[in-house]
């Protein structure tokens, strides 16, 4: 039987989507061991590793797959259905990795369900994940998710294709 391990909370962050702002209610599942699950309540983000080696018993609960910069989102193909949101990490802004990650989500794997970018995201950043197919955002403690919710919409025209959006666009 696996072990199930209780975590603390992080402080919470605003969630950004195009019908408003909100506070973040997600929490990041860190497993001690390969064994570990999170706590049956709550919601939360799983690594990618933990909900490939657990699918099972995670399937049918409030469960997020939040993918790591060296995660290759390739491995979810087949996996996709039971998750409630894949969270797209950004340890920092000036890893660009997710953006990646995100796209392929959406025209590889065909993922429909809410994309959230997820670390250190910054306003700026916003409406270019948008344009990788991210719906929601965590935005970095400290910036206006009202504004970050503006940028949305910064700007009319664009070079590249915009990618299908998921449930919480």
């Amino acid at each position: 039987m696996s072990e199930i391990v209780e975590q603390a909370a992080e402080a919470p962050r605003q969630l950004v989507r195009a019908d408003g702002v909100s506070q973040d209610d997600w929490q990041r599942f860190e497993p001690a061991d390969a064994a570990a699950l999170p706590a049956a309540e709550g919601r939360w983000l799983v690594p990618l590793a933990t909900w490939l080696a657990h699918e099972a018993a995670l399937r049918g609960r409030e469960v997020g797959v939040l993918v790591a910069p060296g995660d290759d989102v390739r491995d979810l193909e087949g996996h996709l259905e039971g998750l409630a949101l894949i969270a797209v990490d950004f340890p920092s802004f000036v890893d660009g990795r997710g953006f990646s990650s995100g796209r392929l989500l959406r025209t590889a794997l065909g993922w429909e369900g809410e994309m959230r970018a997820v670390g250190d995201v910054l306003i700026d950043t916003v409406f270019y994940l948008s344009r990788c197919g991210f719906d929601s955002f965590t935005m970095k403690p400290g910036h206006d998710g009202e504004a970050a919710r503006g940028q949305l919409h910064a700007f009319s025209v664009s070079y590249q294709p915009q990618y299908p959006l998921g449930a919480a666009a």
